[in-house]
């Protein structure tokens, strides 16, 4: 019978969780899903100093927005420290690990005279043949130790094969027998991890490149503890437009995923954008639905060279790649608007616009309105800042168009309002009584439709463009197209 699957993401949770940390989770979630496998969420929280509730619950919570649900979790490293201090015992027993007197200062030293001697520092294995009597005389005296890892004498190596990378050789003498448990008894991060994926029965280990350089290391505690070495797949790095590597420290927000969630981007839009970072199709795909992109994915289809990320925090249209927010256009005019207008209905009560009747009796009204203005819009933001004249009085006039289509017409403030008051009259207010309002005003006063419509667009909408013009007078109604055109202080405001 074929072993399962079995992956896991597991962050540390010392701030938010950011976009390398979600490529990360939607490549193990991916394999997952295309091989009917199991997704582990483990959260190493050992380091106490760091850890945090808070981003402890922002990761969960990000993970949840974005659709990545796991199978099993959230585990937390912290609750099996009494398994890693087993394992290091284990291999102390075993005669693979040595306690190590070394103080600090010592080593420092140590690594002091290797640097004025232009040299590399590996540690020189001084406490490793210490006989029993000699350990047992050091601990009586009350000497804090820490544990190494014994690395195989010779000229061998550790020899992996990385399904992204290829073959990965590093040979025994360029690795020091390196610390599993510090001197105050804590086992440190590369034991830890190795010990939790054995107990998980983890078959795949998938993480980014700066877990690679750990990777023989790990191996040695797996081969030393007796356990089946995963399958190992490192991800190329993702940079910015700079080729530095994207980071918390260096970019901030921009790489919260709860920064583009507050920025209006759909969660499967930022999935399907995060999956392209590093990985592709033969066919060259950038747009996958859920199932699709389960069904193509493919660990081989991993890239080595590194991604780039192109965020740009100087451009107010694109603060981000430009295909992200591309990408995220597309979810937001072509999915079911049905399934659009929850995310629509949390930015409106986001804004303080979002009116209950919505949903008891102008649900079509809703319903009509997202569907007339996601065409145009990138974002689900879009909804309440281009496209808040729909949803509320108090909305932005752009001051340039403002200038060129209203106030460059000395009398064009009066002819809007004397169309208000037309536009009130109407009996029966459709797209065919609007439009012949504004044709027979137009001829009235001598001037092209033209400059009305646009005029009228600018008053009621704020905007100079946006969708089918007589659709929209309609959706924001008789009452308030007449109220809009009538208030002259807006066009005459502070210019």
């Amino acid at each position: 019978m074929e072993k399962q699957v079995v992956v896991r993401f597991a962050p540390s949770p010392t701030g938010y969780l950011h976009i390398g940390g979600a490529r990360t989770a939607i490549f193990n979630w991916l394999y997952a899903r295309k091989t009917g496998g199991k997704f582990i969420l483990r959260l190493e929280d050992t380091d106490a100093e760091r850890s945090t509730e808070n981003s402890i619950e922002g990761i969960i919570e990000g993970l949840k927005w974005l659709g990545l649900l796991w199978d099993e979790g959230p585990n937390f490293q912290s609750q099996y420290i009494e398994d890693h201090q087993k394992a290091a015992q284990k291999l102390l027993e075993t005669g693979h690990a040595y306690k190590c007197f070394c103080t600090k200062d010592d080593i420092e030293n140590k690594r002091e005279e290797a640097v004025k001697k232009k040299t590399t520092y590996i540690y020189n294995k001084s406490c490793r043949d210490l006989t029993c009597d000699q350990v047992a005389k050091k601990e009586a005296e009350g000497l804090p130790y820490a544990i190494r890892l014994k690395v195989p004498d010779g000229s061998g190596s550790v020899t992996f094969n990385d399904v992204v990378y290829g073959t990965i050789e590093k040979k025994y003498v360029d690795i020091e027998d390196f610390i599993i448990v510090r001197s105050n008894g804590k086992p440190l991060y590369v034991l830890s991890n190795a010990v939790d994926d054995i107990r998980d029965k983890v078959t795949h280990v998938i993480r980014g490149q700066d877990g690679l350089a750990n990777t023989p290391k790990q191996i040695l505690l797996y081969n030393a503890l007796g356990a089946s070495l995963p399958v190992f797949a490192h991800m190329s790095l993702t940079l910015d437009p700079k080729k530095a590597k994207i980071s918390k420290r260096h970019h901030g927000e921009l790489v919260a995923v709860h920064f583009y969630r507050q920025h209006g981007f759909l969660p499967w839009a930022l999935v399907n954008f995060l999956v392209l970072l590093g990985w592709a199709t033969s066919e060259s795909r950038e747009i996958f639905s859920k199932e699709e992109l389960i069904d193509a994915f493919s660990l081989e289809g991993i890239s080595r060279a590194n991604s780039v990320f192109n965020i740009n925090k100087d451009d107010q249209k694109y603060f981000t790649d430009p295909k992200a927010i591309n990408i995220n256009a597309h979810y937001l005019r072509t999915m079911p608007v049905e399934e659009l207008l929850p995310y629509v209905k949390e930015q409106l009560k986001s804004e303080g616009l979002w009116n209950d009747e919505y949903e008891a009796n102008r649900s079509e009204e809703l319903l009509d309105t997202v569907e007339l203005l996601r065409n145009r819009f990138h974002l689900i933001t879009d909804f309440t800042t281009i496209g808040r004249a729909y949803f509320s009085d108090d909305y932005f006039i752009d001051a340039d168009s403002l200038k060129k289509n209203i106030l460059k017409h000395p009398e064009l403030t009066q002819w809007l309002s004397n169309l208000a008051d037309k536009i009130s009259s109407i009996n029966i207010y459709n797209a065919k009584t609007i439009e012949q309002v504004i044709m027979d005003m137009a001829g009235d006063i001598g001037v092209k439709p033209g400059v009305l419509v646009s005029g009228i667009r600018i008053a009621v909408t704020g905007h100079a463009v946006g969708p089918d013009f007589i659709r929209s007078l309609i959706r924001i109604g008789q009452d308030k197209v007449a109220e809009r055109l009538a208030k002259n202080i807006y066009y005459e405001s502070d210019l």
